[in-house]
This record gives structure tokens, C-alpha cells and sequence, in this order.
């Protein structure tokens, strides 16, 4: 690989996030020669990544690297890696939902899948937490198409819809839904939920920790007294949810909730994990559905559970709509959501020197 002749690359949109979506193959196999890589291409660590493609922010600082599967039942292998942005730090502690989206597209694109009729089912093997999600893609003529009528709340316009189911989420990282095996923890004197059904959460109530639970995002990033309270929970959460020092980590995420303000389930505010998250990750958005179902937990709390399997989860730009399948005993065992995809453009990328 020569960096001067540019890096294969489709940045896309995927969900509420935007990232560079590559083939391993076209990257470094050395875990730190590609790490390296990665933060050049970003321009990390620079709060503005001015240097390079990523965006100032973690939602628009992230990577897909597609391979061929590794496992059977799958039609393509998808690593996520979160670039940070002021930290020469590149993670795989966690999967990512919104990013996943477009990883069905991509394959597809990059001709690792197939397509299969006007409508083309990819099973993506999520190498981070070892599932495999089973997306739906748009391939009329046998092409992926982007357009449609499905919209996202954090994304403008309409799109082609992407729908993704989960199974085998509960424990993802953490080895159990719920690691402590309690609803309700308490840590430095404020109630908990530790819970990990996809995506690692400690999910507390904003009223305890002296907030409404409706601040603006940019309001809550200026909060340094809430930031510092949420950071000391999260390091004690960690061992607890069998994660270990998490103090150089991006899970878990400490996600605040409170009474819904727009008719559905639950308000939540997302820190991933130092910033205030735009709207809510799609596995975080599972796992708080998953805690608004916990007797006595703090969400469940503060929920108004829906009629029917549709949780609709509000966050600051609006609300992530998730599919919550329980059996008999209310325990959550299969969970979907609606995401939308975009491929922004196919080219090379030149990394920093």
C-alpha cells in the first residue's frame, strides 16, 4: 500500500452518523500500523481534525472496516472502530448502530454481497460484540438506492429504509444484561441501572443528578460540575460491569432519563461518554428500552411503556424508534430498529504525513 495513491474510502451516513466505511484488505493488518493510519486520515488528535476527513466530533469520527465473513451465517465481517477526535486514540470497545447501517449498503457497493432482487437481506457478523444483525437493503435493478420515503429524527429528508434486527444482544460485552445482576445499583449515592442489552449503559435519573432532563445538549456539554459526577459513576460502573479501567474507554455510556416530553417512552440525554450525544446510539437506545421494562429501575421509573412493541425513545433532536419482542415473562428477546443510510461520496483518501 502506498499512501500517495490515496486509500480506497466511501464516507457515508449511516443512521445519525457519518464515517469512512474501507476494506481491511486496503488497510494495514499491524492493529497499530492501521491505528496510526487511521488518526492521519482523521486528523486526530486535533480538536477541529482540520488535518483531515473527520468532523470535530464523535459522531462524525468513526470507521467500518468490511471483510469477507469470518463466520458462518454471515455474508460479511464489519469492524467498528471509534477515531477520537482530540486523543491519538483509535477503539474497538464497542459496536455502533448508526454506523452499522450503512454497512449493508456499503458491502453491496464494495461487492462483498450480492445483490438479490429489488430487496436484499445482508447478515452482518458485528465482529466487536460477535452477533450478527440482519439488514434489509434497497437494490432495485439491482443497485443500491438511497431514496425513499423513510425518515429519521437527527437526519433531514427521506430516505431508503434500512431496517435492522438484533438477537443475542443481552451481554454483549459485559457477559450478562444485567452484570451486577440487580436493576438497581447505587454508586456514590444515586441509583443505577447497569445494563448492557447491545451497548454498555448506566442509566440514572437527570433529577438526581440535579438537572431536568430536557437541557439543550450544548447546554448540558458547559454542565463541568455534571460532566465530573457523571465521569467518577462511570469509572466506579466499569469494574462493576465487568469492563474493567474504563477511564481510557468510550463504554460504558451514561445516558440520563426522564419523563417523556413528546409522547413517547422516555426522555434520555447520552454521554459517549465525555460528550453530550446529539441524539442516542441504536444500541443504546436498546438497552435504555430494555431498563424502561426492569421493575423499580430508574427508568423504569420515570417511563410511560407503549401498547405495543414500539418504544420510541426521545433524545434531543427528536426520538429513536425501537422494536422490543418480549415473551411471556416481559424479558426482552429479540430487538429491532428503522435506521437510514447515504453514501456521501467513493474516492481515495490521503492521509496527514
Amino acid at each position: 500500500m502506498d499512501e500517495a495513491d490515496g486509500i480506497p474510502c466511501l464516507w457515508m451516513r449511516g443512521g445519525t452518523s457519518k464515517g469512512a466505511y474501507f476494506l481491511a484488505s486496503d488497510l494495514p493488518g499491524d492493529v497499530a500500523a492501521r491505528d496510526d493510519l487511521l488518526l492521519r486520515i482523521m486528523g486526530s488528535p486535533d480538536p477541529s481534525q482540520i488535518d483531515g476527513i473527520g468532523g470535530a466530533d464523535p459522531l462524525t469520527s468513526k470507521v467500518a472496516l468490511l471483510a469477507p465473513p469470518s463466520r458462518a451465517g454471515a455474508d460479511v465481517d464489519y469492524l467498528f472502530l471509534q477515531v477520537f477526535v482530540e486523543q491519538a486514540l483509535v477503539s474497538d470497545a464497542q459496536g455502533c448502530g448508526n454506523i452499522l447501517a450503512g454497512v449493508g449498503p456499503a458491502a453491496i457497493e464494495r461487492g462483498l454481497v450480492a445483490p438479490a432482487g429489488d430487496e436484499t437481506p445482508v447478515r452482518i457478523h458485528m465482529r466487536n460484540t460477535g452477533e450478527i444483525a440482519l439488514a434489509r437493503v434497497q437494490t432495485p435493478g439491482g443497485r443500491v438506492s438511497y431514496r425513499g420515503a423513510a425518515r429519521i429524527d437527527g437526519v433531514p429528508g427521506q430516505h431508503a429504509p434500512v431496517p435492522l434486527m438484533f438477537e443475542g444482544l443481552a451481554g454483549s460485552m459485559c457477559g450478562a444484561l444485567l452484570p451486577t445482576g440487580n436493576a438497581v445499583d447505587v454508586i456514590d449515592g444515586v441509583e443505577c441501572t447497569l445494563i448492557d442489552n447491545g451497548m454498555p449503559c448506566v442509566i440514572l435519573r437527570a433529577s438526581d443528578m440535579g438537572i431536568e432532563g430536557t437541557e439543550s445538549r450544548e447546554v448540558l456539554d458547559g454542565n463541568a460540575a455534571l460532566k465530573a459526577r457523571l465521569e467518577a459513576i462511570r469509572l466506579k460502573a466499569g469494574p462493576l460491569m465487568n469492563l474493567g479501567d474504563v477511564a481510557e474507554k468510550s463504554v460504558p455510556k451514561m445516558t440520563l432519563v426522564s419523563a417523556p416530553q413528546g409522547g413517547g417512552v422516555v426522555s434520555t440525554r447520552s454521554f459517549i461518554p465525555h460528550r453530550c450525544h446529539a441524539t442516542i446510539g441504536v444500541f443504546a437506545a436498546v438497552s435504555v428500552g430494555t431498563a424502561c421494562t426492569l421493575p423499580g429501575s430508574p427508568a423504569a421509573s420515570v417511563a410511560v411503556l407503549p401498547s405495543d412493541e414500539t418504544f420510541a425513545i426521545e433524545h434531543p433532536t427528536g426520538g429513536a424508534e425501537v422494536l422490543l419482542e418480549r415473551d411471556g415473562a416481559g424479558n426482552v428477546v429479540r430487538a429491532g430498529t428503522l435506521r437510514t443510510a447515504r453514501k456521501l461520496f467513493d474516492g481515495r483518501v490521503f492521509p496527514r504525513g
